[in-house]
């Protein structure tokens, strides 16, 4: 049986999170982070700050619900003094929860208003659009629903993929309730739960799973298939972009933001500017594939400009009821 990640679920797991994790010893500045990003992208630029700070990484790796249920838990006595997570909905909740600090307005000034926190108190580090992965041998193009409801359709049935647990899934249902409402949101999740979708714990190994052609098509974030096509891993998958408006376009962002309360704020910041720099932001471009929030970086040349996505009219701030979407899921027996 799947994991059912309520608010609750995930604050008792935070126990389970990974031992903190960086340079070893007590000696000098440091910093601890809480990340629902991986290790394998973003330690690399955690190291690569401590090398030109001085200052020590220390981090907490889980998923995003349980490093911001962490800090909701801790309230105002944080252990941690940045938080990164994958999406905008917990960096909203969070944000809502009084537990983040104003950051620096040239730092927020670097970001367009649209992929930040109205108040300046969370900002986008890389952005990524939602997508499906389609296998180019079972798929023609042609074939392809022109919206997302369109997988709703009986004849897709068994030929499909989604991986409910994750949080850029969840992100994505929530901006279905914000965009089209309640019901309609219930009903395509209704609607594909009965075309009996295979289940999968992560957007990688769909994509995977596409391009080996164990089903046609699956619900992912964009950057999964450069990353697998990088390493000669890809197969027959490739990406539909869904049009203006479209609930299956939502381009959301991992953002980060200084702990309310952390006594080490100045040198937070310092983290969080880092990760806004040209050089954080060509990493993420050039190693992960996604999409640069900072204009003055370019995308990779093979994805589209993040400013001309055809993104759905959502603001990223609305996605903070986190909590509601995963209460739906769970009462369809999804989760």
């Amino acid at each position: 049986m799947l994991l059912r990640r309520t608010l609750t679920a995930a604050v008792a797991a935070t126990v389970a999170l990974a031992t903190l994790a960086g340079c070893s010893g007590d000696d000098g500045p440091s910093l601890t982070v809480y990340s629902g990003r991986t290790a394998d992208l973003v330690g690399p630029l955690f190291d690569r700050f401590e090398a030109t700070s001085g200052i020590k990484v220390k981090v907490r790796y889980g998923d995003s619900a349980e490093v911001s249920g962490a800090v909701l838990e801790e309230g105002d006595r944080p252990k941690a003094d940045v938080l990164i997570v994958q999406d905008a909905g917990n960096l909203g909740q969070v944000n809502d929860a009084g537990r983040l600090a104003p950051l620096p307005q040239a730092a927020v000034d670097k970001v367009p208003a649209e992929f930040r926190s109205p108040a300046g108190r969370w900002v986008g580090l890389s952005g990524r659009s939602r997508v499906v992965a389609y296998n180019t041998d079972t798929v023609s193009q042609a074939d392809l629903p022109a919206t997302v409801d369109g997988f709703t359709d009986p004849r897709w049935k068994g030929r499909l993929a989604w991986a409910p647990t994750n949080g850029s899934f969840q992100a994505f249902v929530t901006a279905f309730r914000v965009l089209e409402g309640q019901d309609k949101a219930e009903a395509w999740l209704r609607g594909i739960k009965a075309n009996e979708p295979r289940v999968f714990p992560n957007n990688i190994s769909i994509v995977e799973a596409v391009g080996k052609g164990e089903v046609d098509a699956g619900f992912v974030n964009h950057y999964y298939l450069f990353r697998l096509r990088a390493e000669g891993r890809a197969g027959k998958a490739e990406n539909k972009y869904f049009p203006a408006g479209d609930p299956g376009g939502l381009v959301n962002v991992a953002g980060a933001g200084v702990l309310q309360g952390s006594k080490k704020a100045a040198d937070a910041t310092r983290l969080v500017e880092f990760l806004l720099s040209d050089e954080s932001q060509r990493y993420f471009a050039e190693r992960t594939f996604e999409l640069p929030v900072v204009p003055s970086v370019q995308a990779d040349p093979q994805l589209p400009d993040i400013e001309k996505l055809a993104k759905p009219e959502v603001e990223l701030a609305q996605l903070d009821d986190a909590k509601g979407t995963v209460d739906l899921l769970t009462r369809l027996q999804i989760l």
